[in-house]
């Protein structure tokens, strides 16, 4: 998820490569409503997020095709978010997705407006309505239950990130606004109030929508690549909920976002993370839920990192790496420079992606237990 101040959004810009006319895609099958997603046994699923508007919830068909068209493939994840603060469900969203072929990924954000992104230095930021202890107060059961009983109703496979990058301070979510480092007292092994507040919270949650008779919902325990602050009781095995309350584990991956980032290579962003997240649960698929670097000519070389990654990603030294989703989307920031992470902001990005995504290691439909 993007950490802008300040979101602008625009429509999808046509872009046509010399060389690379706009391929004819297969008609897409809509997705079977009671199976189950199968883990693919060789390569992983591609999927992205499409620049779906202001609250990242404003799929069309049209956008959906446009980027398939646009790198050459299908997406077999598509990925949108379900804000608490506008009390629904999105389920015309997840139909659309379905009808389409693909598998709704909803990052199912706990906040209220005007949902801006901050850093922990900010005062003025933390905890809003929706968060944690009121959810485990019970606060929004009503919600939650309709929500649940909204997914169910829908019925096909969907995957869900609760509450994601609880380990940065950006979301109001964050371990550093409920105790942050804390030790909860006459714990053995030391636990922290931050992160056990998180896991209460996410537990409540997940066992309040199986209870309305989602099982189709598959839930993605996601957290940021390195934390922010990076300290032991800020890492991402403080915050996992456990082995029964997830179905995928993973990590957002970014690289340089802003004019002032330092740049660097995208390999060492997931090499010590994708260890770490690993061992936390031998067992899970492992998915980069989100991806992604700017267009910052004067820092980098956006398309040679968008070639790395995707070789990296598929050269077999990830073996748990099953889903990778990328982010794609351009916002204005506080300062009035523009963030494009879009794939198409260069002819040389686009082409990277293109070739790397041509690779049969990405598959480009959902596999059926």
């Amino acid at each position: 998820m993007k950490y802008a101040f300040v979101h602008a959004s625009t429509a999808l810009a046509a872009l046509l490569l010399s060389g690379c006319p706009a391929q004819k895609l297969p008609p897409r099958v809509e997705m079977p409503r009671a199976t189950q997603l199968a883990i693919p046994p060789k390569g992983a699923y591609c999927g992205a997020y499409i620049d779906f508007g202001e609250r990242e919830d404003e799929i069309t068909l049209e956008a959906i095709e446009s980027f398939e068209r646009m790198v050459g493939k299908q997406q077999a994840i598509v990925a949108s978010s379900s804000y608490w603060g506008e009390q629904s469900f999105p389920t015309e969203n997840v139909k659309l997705v379905a009808r389409h072929g693909g598998v709704p990924l909803i990052f199912w954000s706990p906040w209220d407006r005007p949902y801006e992104e901050r850093k922990g230095t900010d005062q003025k930021h933390g905890p809003d309505k929706y968060s944690l202890t009121s959810i485990l107060a019970g606060a929004h059961d009503t919600y939650i239950d309709m929500w649940g009983d909204r997914a169910r109703e829908f019925g096909g496979a969907m995957i869900v990130s609760f509450a994601n990058e609880a380990n940065g301070d950006w979301f109001p979510w964050s371990g550093t606004y409920y105790g942050g480092n804390n030790v909860v007292p006459d714990s053995n092994p030391k636990r922290y109030q931050g992160p056990e507040t998180y896991k209460k919270a996410y537990r409540y949650v997940v066992d309040r929508i199986r209870a309305r008779g989602a099982k189709n919902v598959e839930w993605v325990f996601h957290s940021m690549n390195y934390p922010y602050p990076f300290d032991v009781w800020n890492l991402a095995k403080e915050y996992y909920p456990g082995p029964e309350y997830a179905d995928w584990i993973g990590c957002s991956v970014y690289g340089p976002q802003y004019k002032l980032d330092k740049w660097g290579p995208f390999t060492p962003l997931l090499e010590w993370p994708y260890k770490h997240i690993s061992e936390i649960d031998p067992s899970k698929p492992f998915m980069v839920v989100e991806w992604g670097v700017a267009e910052l000519p004067k820092k980098g070389n956006r398309a040679e990192w968008i070639r790395e990654a995707l070789t990296a990603m598929s050269s077999g030294k990830f073996p748990r790496l099953k889903a990778m989703v990328f982010w794609h989307e351009r916002w204005q920031n506080k300062d009035l420079s523009f963030s494009n992470l879009r794939i198409d902001s260069s002819a040389e990005a686009l082409q990277a992606y293109r070739d790397g995504l041509a690779n049969p290691f990405w598959v480009e439909r959902p596999i059926w237990k």
